[in-house]
């Protein structure tokens, strides 16, 4: 895993290896001990989250900085038992336990501080973050959200049948159950679909830029929309998103497999 300037390395024995800025993360030697028999680990941009196989978790990073990025968890300590699964904003991390329900840390104005919803997250199945915001997806197909409302903290409309959701920096994006696309968040990030709503029918996948998406149909057709210096414009290679079957993306640019294993990047 990495933050914006160190790594952190699980290995076969569960222990941990951290490398780079010490400030950032580098330098975990004040949870080395704990570090031990260590599953997965999450990371905002100055900060991890180690979940370990009983279910606890161990945070490091972020030194000599008030903000912390999520490092300092002791305040929630007592509550990160059974933890499934950590997602991260850009200064905040958010816990989904066993149970369904939801523990968040970090700063506040970062989706640090969920007590605003902390009686709808319940039966919980999955967590998206944007920079300042998170998105908690339900059982039931609807969606809790909290933290900063132009990035995502706020939604205007009612969630429903929702089955997955994606994330920019400041952006969300749900595919529902009948394979359209709903946005909310921040506008030029890709929170404002409105010029390709009529396209986003049939998505069965959407991968996430910084600033911009990329959606795939179930046709092998992309679609594409935000900031077109992100990638949000595949306008120039249009006529060769056909038959594709996955998508990564960098912070500024997208590359599409698709089913002849040639690949179309913008």
């Amino acid at each position: 895993a990495a933050t914006d300037f160190a790594f952190a390395a699980i290995k076969e024995d569960g222990s941990v290896v951290t490398w780079g800025n010490s400030l950032d993360g580098a330098d975990s030697s004040a949870v080395s001990l704990d570090l031990v028999n260590v599953l997965t680990i999450s990371s905002t941009s100055r900060a991890f989250a180690a979940i370990k196989e009983d279910g606890s978790v161990v945070t490091w990073g972020a030194a000599g900085d008030e903000s912390n990025y999520g490092a300092d968890s002791s305040g929630v300590s007592a509550d990160l038992t059974q933890v499934q699964s950590i997602s991260a904003s850009n200064q905040a991390f958010a816990a989904l336990k066993a149970d369904g329900t939801v523990v968040t840390w970090g700063d506040a104005n970062y989706g640090g501080d969920s007590s605003s919803v902390v009686d709808d997250l319940t039966n919980v199945q999955s967590i998206a973050g944007t920079d300042r915001a998170f998105a908690a997806l339900k059982t039931d197909g609807t969606v809790v959200t909290w933290g900063d409302e132009y990035y995502g903290g706020v939604v205007g409309f009612e969630l429903a049948d929702i089955q997955s959701i994606y994330a920019t920096t400041g952006a969300f994006a749900a595919i529902k159950t009948n394979g359209e696309v709903v946005t909310w968040g921040f506008d030029p990030y890709g929170g404002k679909s409105y010029a390709v709503k009529d396209q986003l029918q049939n998505v069965v996948f959407i991968s996430a830029a910084e600033q911009a998406f990329a959606a795939i149909k179930n046709d092998g057709s992309v679609v594409t929309w935000g900031r077109s210096d992100f990638g949000g414009d595949s306008s120039s290679v249009s006529a060769e998103l056909m038959s594709v079957k996955s998508i990564a993306a960098t912070n500024y640019a997208f590359a599409a497999i698709k089913d002849n294993g040639t690949v179309v990047t913008w």
